[in-house]
């Protein structure tokens, strides 16, 4: 049977850099990273941003080149599902029911697209965008001249929709939502936003799903819960990700909306760590949340093979995400979510401004900076400092 000091379970973002935490702390202990995809490890944003402008080709979206692995005494197995984690053997199982020990384990699995969940939600075609081998498909299919009905109006909805109309598909959007992006953009914001989006030649339908899906030739016929009726030669779903928690689930740990850790990114087994998307974990003067963005995948990784590699340190990393819509970009940082008190210290309004997210005691929680780069750690600062502001005071606060 063989043994690894160090086991990474999912090679993604958080997993590649969880083993180069590793190595940070310990050149020389044996790592063994396991991914479900075929391909190297990359990058998820350019699949809605860089790739679809031209900014980015795929071949410069992964994370490192084979030699890197070698290089720094990664084992990257591709194409391997682990079926079993048995905390009281320290051991594993793998999708060819071989067994292997660790000496300790993380937990980077990431997430599965949600499904429609109607009659035809899994008909062959559909597509729940996530990965590479999405992309790849997707792109073939979006030829200009092509439609698209797009279901979801959150950020992969959202990015996704922009990215197939600058490619020249007739793109369709529906969510039942008001407006896009409802649950983070104040509706001053998500209102603009949703006009924006019908300017540029996308037909928004808000306060609807679709209720059925069916294939008409080689496209698909649509009927939503108000009764319309829409064709399209294909469909994206994107309604957001389950984290993918049934094999800690089944090994025994703590789970809720994620799989739960404590501050040094253990589960409720010490040698078992968790990072990424499924990681729920106490973010510092927040509270216990999960985040399913990049940078957070990134540092949260990297802090989690460190203390694997015995560093023992707390992670007080705020992470940050972000988003661009056709010309529409920001950064944002901390609670943003758009049920809080909101001030917006517009420079050009729905343009250039942030976006301040508050709580009932005017203490700041939140920053969205719209069309201002660069700012995330002046807008830590503000949420770090844990105190009531009056809000006008925030004028000025973050400038571009």
């Amino acid at each position: 049977m063989q043994e690894y000091p160090y086991v990474i379970v999912g090679a993604g973002l958080g997993g590649v850099s969880a083993a180069e935490g590793i190595r940070e702390r310990d050149p020389n202990g044996a790592i063994l990273l396991l991914g479900v995809e075929p391909d190297l490890p990359y990058d998820r944003p350019p699949l809605t941003k860089q790739l679809w402008t031209g900014a980015k080709r795929v071949e410069e979206i992964f994370l490192h080149d084979e030699a890197f692995f070698r290089d720094h005494k990664i084992e990257l197995r591709r194409g391997v599902e682990v079926t079993r984690i048995d905390p009281a053997t320290h051991s594993f199982i793998d999708g060819q029911s071989k067994t292997y020990r660790y000496g300790r384990l993380l937990l980077a699995t990431g997430g599965t697209p949600k499904p429609l969940g109607i009659p035809g939600g899994d008909l062959e075609g559909i597509c729940y965008y996530r990965t590479l081998r999405d992309y790849r498909a997707l792109r073939s299919a979006a030829t200009a001249g092509k439609s698209a009905l797009v279901v979801g109006g959150g950020f992969i909805g959202s990015e996704i929709a922009a990215a197939l109309c600058m490619n020249g598909v007739k793109v369709t959007m529906i969510f039942p939502s008001a407006w896009i992006g409802s649950r983070v953009f104040p509706q001053s914001l998500a209102r603009f936003l949703t006009d924006y989006y019908r300017n540029k030649g996308i037909d928004v339908i808000t306060g609807d799903a679709p209720a059925s899906i069916a294939r008409e030739g080689d496209g698909f016929i649509t009927q939503t819960r108000a009764g319309r009726t829409v064709r399209t030669d294909f469909v994206v779903a994107g309604v957001g990700i389950a984290p993918n928690i049934a094999l800690a689930q089944a090994a025994g740990l703590k789970t809720g909306d994620g799989v739960i850790v404590n501050e040094f990114l253990q589960t409720s087994n010490p040698d078992i760590f968790a990072a990424g998307d499924i990681a729920f974990f106490p973010e510092a003067g927040l509270g216990p949340r999960r985040i399913e963005h990049w940078d957070n995948a990134l540092n949260q990784g990297k802090h989690a093979g460190r203390n694997m590699a015995g560093a023992n340190e707390p992670f007080t990393y705020l992470p940050f995400f972000f988003s661009d819509l056709f010309e529409f970009g920001y950064e944002a940082v901390g609670t943003v979510d758009s049920h809080l008190h909101t001030f917006a210290d517009w420079q050009e309004e729905n343009k250039t401004g942030v976006i301040y997210y508050l709580a009932d005691d005017n203490r700041v929680r939140g920053a969205m900076m719209c069309g201002i780069f660069g700012k995330v750690d002046d807008a830590r600062g503000l949420i770090g400092k844990a105190e009531a502001v009056a809000p006008e005071s925030l004028r000025g606060a973050i400038r571009a």
